[in-house]
């Protein structure tokens, strides 16, 4: 295809499209490259045209956008930099804002993009993920000039706008029902865009991501011949998901069902899950990094739909599970490395909020109603994890129990799941 039909037909593309825009905001300027990263099909490249047109509102002179996965398109080294002049020579005029949807398609992508950076005449943004380049690895090719921002499946506020429901303070007992229900929904579904905003198949469209995740991000990218080791591994980790996970218990697990494997292998492959979104692995807090380090991890996935389809649904009554997963997801977006658990002698707490050297907020997830459905052991341990700080913000998250209570003159909120994830 040519260039110059290119860019007119992607930008009338563009135009006719219905844009659900995120909650994600970017500070623009020239002095960085913007880098989008996150997990396959969560709406990165719909994330620019929000960008082009929502946010920035750009006229089609003003711009430059391209996806480099699109087929009919054969850019070689020498073509690739008349892209510019081509665009001067249909609009008369030079494009301010640049748009590089899966750049990683494009041979010696970084010289190119650092050719444009060092000119200081462009506002910049690149996407990438496939097994030639994770996404996650565009942020470190222009380390200290890239700021990258990660986009994950909808969010449940995000959902609720899509589905026309005002956010408010108050709701009537009929759209509190309604909601509910939605988030019930989201909560076994997940919220990858696909499923929200199209009718396809549930069941195909999990297929179809984990094999292009498994094959394309892993299998390919790693070259692993060990394939149903990846798949087993995989299973046991969707077991233990809102759980503590050992490598040490999974190794042995798999030694013990006859199968030669090695600690080392064990522990890269669930690091390649993590380098693709598809898991995370959240650290126990401790004063001491060395214990931190050593301390068993607990495992989120970066959606509750794949955990129910990698699940098939084994796991009965999970719903308090889900509710744990749905806020890891949350607290991470927002905290990012400040997320930690914490557990000791009879006491564990489900998440724990560090800013900067203080302990801010501890928090527990519980599926109840109302009060007396509280199992008292996670009460005694927020009670336990406030002594051992500076008065942490205490914390339960519920699924429709809102309340505050005094005990031993001690502050415990209690809040619903679907009011925290409104306001989180």
């Amino acid at each position: 295809m040519d260039i110059k039909d290119y860019f007119i037909n992607k930008k009338e593309y563009i135009k006719r499209l219905k844009i659900y825009p995120r909650e994600l905001s970017i500070n623009i300027n020239k002095e960085f490259v913007f880098s989008i990263i996150g997990p396959r099909r969560s709406g990165k490249t719909y994330f620019l045209y929000d960008l082009i047109l929502n946010k920035l509102k750009l006229r089609d002179e003003d711009y430059i956008f391209i996806n480099f996965e699109e087929e009919g398109l054969d850019f070689d080294k020498d073509r690739i930099y008349n892209i510019i002049k081509s665009h001067i020579e249909i609009y008369e005029k030079e494009p301010e804002y640049l748009f590089f949807d899966e750049i990683q398609n494009l041979k010696d992508w970084e010289k190119f993009i650092y050719t444009l950076y060092e000119q200081k005449k462009y506002y910049i943004f690149i996407t990438g993920s496939s097994s030639k380049l994770l996404s996650k690895e565009i942020a470190t090719q222009f380390r200290g000039r890239s700021i990258s921002y990660i986009i994950l499946p909808f969010n449940f506020k995000e959902i609720l706008y899509i589905k026309g429901f005002e956010i408010k303070k108050y709701y009537t007992i009929s759209e509190k029902g309604k909601i509910l229900n939605i988030l019930n929904k989201y909560l076994q579904s997940g919220g990858y865009p696909q499923l929200i905003l199209t009718d396809i198949d549930e069941q195909e469209f999990f297929k179809s991501l984990i094999d292009s995740i498994f094959y394309r991000d892993i299998i390919e990218r790693y070259k692993i011949k060990q394939q149903y080791l990846l798949e087993l591994i995989i299973k046991i980790l969707s077991s233990s998901f809102s759980s503590q996970y050992s490598i040490n218990k999974i190794y042995n697990s798999l030694k013990s069902s006859g199968l030669k494997v090695s600690k080392k292998t064990v522990y890269n492959y669930i690091r390649y899950l993590e380098n693709v979104f598809l898991i995370f692995s959240l650290r126990h807090f401790d004063f001491s990094i060395k214990k931190m380090e050593l301390a068993n991890k607990k495992l989120y996935f970066i959606d509750n739909g794949i955990i129910n389809y990698l699940l098939n649904n084994r796991i009965p009554n999970n719903i308090g599970r889900l509710m744990e997963n749905t806020v890891f997801i949350e607290l991470y977006k927002k905290y990012k490395e400040n997320v930690y658990y914490l557990y000791g002698n009879n006491y564990e707490i489900d998440f724990l909020i560090k800013e900067g050297n203080n302990i801010k907020q501890l928090i527990q997830v519980s599926y109840i109603n109302n009060y007396d459905e509280i199992d008292k052991r996670e009460i005694r341990s927020l009670l336990k994890g406030y002594k051992l700080f500076n008065k942490p913000e205490l914390l339960i998250i519920t699924w429709d129990y809102e309340d505050t209570k005094i005990i031993d003159n001690i502050n415990i909120k209690f809040i619903p799941l679907y009011k925290w994830l409104l306001n989180i």
